[in-house]
């Protein structure tokens, strides 16, 4: 039996794609969620929070591999510091973040706590990997459904993203687990850059709704409209980039329910 590969969040959107790649890889998983699923062969599942540290200690114990992947809207600077803690102390070597994209640039509380937890796991003395990750599909899926239903389309001006299928992040994740620690790597982001009415007209498209013809930009006001404006949460040339587009989503979510 080989050492656990701890994923937290194995239960959340990234978890539920990466780990049946790590189960096909051999390797034994050990999930740390708040809501913890029976067992089943090769998955041990505990019961545990990464923002009040409870049930980390018995998490980390006997692991070689932690896979971070629990966040929420807040404290996953948190949450990384008191994994970042317990893992040192149970001699884990390496220990494998996803973050997001602009997380050192973008003045919005969610990227900040997202550098701090790169921070964090960077100075934790234990061999680390850090992704980050452009928005998922499925976190703009409820923007353009929510637009496609007004009757005027109230869009907000100038922001714009570069949304990457779930699928594609969790295989670089569970690569970058199963491999050795490499530091900061290559960011993640889709293959294409798109505005919100694109995003919503699209969603209009295959939904197979009556357009909505009329949009009204929003002006997005202060620094965190000014760093949308610039595109600093968009990928920069050193970027790897994924595949499936967002139209390639939206028809595969017509297919089967979307995974949240």
């Amino acid at each position: 039996m080989n050492s656990p590969l701890l994923v937290t969040g194995g239960t959340g959107n990234i978890g539920r794609r990466a780990v049946p790649l790590l189960r096909a890889a051999g390797r034994d998983i050990r999930i740390l969620s708040r809501h913890p699923l029976p067992p089943e062969p090769g998955v041990e599942h505990l019961a545990g929070n990464t923002v009040s540290g409870e049930g980390l200690t018995a998490a980390v114990e006997g692991v070689d591999v932690v896979l971070h992947l629990a966040g929420g809207a807040k404290g996953d600077d948190v949450a990384a510091r008191n994994l970042a803690e317990a893992a040192r102390g149970a001699g884990v070597r390496h220990i494998v973040l996803i973050s997001v994209i602009g997380a050192d640039r973008m003045p919005i509380g969610y990227f900040r706590a997202k550098a701090e937890a790169e921070r964090a796991i960077a100075a934790s003395g234990v061999p680390w990997t850090v992704l980050r990750a452009a928005q998922l599909h499925d976190f703009l899926l409820p923007l353009a459904r929510g637009l496609s239903r007004m009757p005027v389309m109230l869009a907000p001006g100038g922001l714009r993203f570069e949304p990457v299928h779930g699928d594609e992040v969790a295989r670089r994740l569970a690569e970058l687990a199963l491999g050795a620690p490499a530091g900061r790597v290559s960011d993640l982001a889709g293959p294409e850059v798109l505005d919100v009415p694109t995003l919503a007209a699209a969603y209009v498209d295959a939904a197979g709704s009556r357009p909505r013809r009329i949009r009204v930009p929003l002006h997005v006001p202060g620094t965190i409209g000014r760093a949308y404006r610039a595109g600093v949460n968009l990928a920069d040339e050193t970027a790897d980039h994924g595949t499936a587009t967002w139209r390639d989503y939206l028809t595969q979510n017509r297919r089967e329910p979307a995974r949240r």
